[in-house]
């Protein structure tokens, strides 16, 4: 329990300028190095991803056993891969297949290609390195035995909307988290990042549809899966992300979806960068 302390005596600082530095000073050097090894177009987002920080705050440490949900293209996946090492095991956890055509621009090819990478996660982790890690894709619904109460580490990066979107229909976050909790060791952790949104804004404008959450509501959507907040942290956050009422995260970069064919809207988003996010770490309620 010495390293959830430390993380409860690091937390106040969240508000301050110092935070993002005392993290980066604490961090392992071996997380720093792989880090800022990668290529100039991968480092590219760090700023707005603070993955150094991240990875720091979430305790995660070489040789542990690491579940990243929604690993897409593999952003994060080459840091953790690389990091987490040859005594390291990294699973790769998707939606489950069912949930892939809930999407209302989802065609039946795009449908495939979510449900075949899955099962390529290894593949794409020998991809990025060769260090011998082991390495297995599955999802929320197909945990296999193997990971059930074997998982040090559990990474929700803006992984929750989309299962937050569908939960009245489908039950997606709710059977999500129960996965989740299913997997940790009993002293394993859930790191959160997710795109917020203020928490003066209406629950029905924070359902997931536009990609943004209330942090409340994320605290209480875990209380209620069987977790307890550990800390929070100002890490990635973005004060300068304010969202109307119709505005959707993709507003922003890198997507830029509806400035397309505005420059001045285009430029209006780029310099208000990435999304606001909320930094958060939970464990297994006693």
């Amino acid at each position: 329990m010495r390293r959830i302390a430390a993380t409860f005596a690091i937390a106040g600082l969240a508000l301050t300028g110092a935070f993002n530095s005392a993290l980066a000073a604490d961090a392992n050097p071996a997380l720093v190095q792989v880090v800022e090894s990668r290529s100039a177009q991968e480092r590219a987002r760090d700023g707005a991803r603070h993955p150094v920080e991240t990875l720091t705050f979430f305790q995660v440490e070489p040789g542990m056993t690491v579940a990243e949900a929604l690993p897409g293209g593999g952003w994060y996946t080459k840091i953790l891969a690389a990091y987490l090492g040859a005594e390291g095991t990294l699973y790769g956890v998707n939606y489950t297949d069912r949930m892939w055509p809930m999407f209302g621009f989802a065609t039946e090819d795009w449908v495939k290609e979510r449900v075949a990478a899955t099962a390529q996660f290894p593949t794409q982790v020998k991809d990025f390195t060769d260090n011998g890690i082991a390495a297995k894709g599955f999802t929320f619904n197909t945990v296999p035995p193997e990971a059930s109460g074997s998982v040090d580490r559990v990474l929700m990066i803006r992984a929750l909307h989309n299962l937050s979107r569908f939960e009245a229909d489908a039950g997606t976050l709710s059977q999500a988290l129960a996965a989740v909790r299913g997997m940790l060791k009993d002293d394993g952790l859930v790191g959160v990042v997710q795109h917020r949104l203020p928490e003066s804004a209406s629950d029905e404008a924070a359902d997931g549809s536009r990609g943004y959450l209330k942090q409340s509501a994320v605290i209480a959507l875990f209380d209620k899966a069987g977790f307890e907040l550990v800390a929070a942290s100002e890490i990635n956050a973005n004060a300068m992300d304010k969202p109307g009422p119709e505005d959707t995260v993709w507003r922003l970069p890198p997507s830029l979806r509806v400035s397309e064919d505005n420059p001045e809207e285009k430029a209006a988003n780029q310099a208000i960068g990435e999304s606001d996010r909320m930094t958060l770490l939970f464990r297994k309620a006693s």
